[in-house]
């Protein structure tokens, strides 16, 4: 069965900068290759990621030695809904066009259904947001943490 999923590439970025904001006490700024170390990713297409991530705000970087990434802005301020958008963009159930666009309700109980996709993509995406990095950190230092959703 196929559902809707996150792309590898918004799971390895949420999972970078989760790992950065457990480390966003520490000075400085953290390596590529310490992410990959830590998350266990692969350092050549984490770096691609962490490109994405600065381009979008998430992240900024210094180059050189004790070079590397720092979060843009604190992790409560970080939502796991603004880093999936960032690597894989727009959050949608699919692409399938928005109602009574281009012809989009010519064909018998199409409207019905491309607003009901429509409403399924906003709820994802509110959901998403409703989670920060803060969350995150927290859930990781304590599993049993129960996350309270922002509203």
């Amino acid at each position: 069965m196929y559902g809707v999923k996150v792309s590898t590439r918004g799971d390895y970025a949420s999972r970078a900068l989760l790992s950065l904001a457990l480390r966003a006490d520490s000075q400085g700024p953290t390596s590529v290759r310490d992410i990959a170390e830590r998350t266990g990713l692969p350092q050549p297409y984490l770096e691609q990621i962490l490109l994405a991530l600065k381009g979008a705000g998430l992240v900024r970087s210094k180059r050189g030695v004790g070079g590397g990434y720092v979060l843009a802005r604190p992790p409560a301020e970080i939502t796991l809904g603004e880093i999936v958008s960032a690597t894989d963009g727009p959050i949608a159930v699919g692409d399938f066009g928005a109602p009574h666009e281009n012809g989009a309700c010519d064909h018998e109980g199409q409207c019905v259904l491309l607003a009901v996709w429509s409403e399924v993509g906003t709820h994802m995406r509110r959901h998403l947001d409703s989670f920060t990095l803060a969350d995150m950190v927290a859930r990781a230092r304590d599993p049993n943490a129960v996350l309270a959703p922002v509203d």
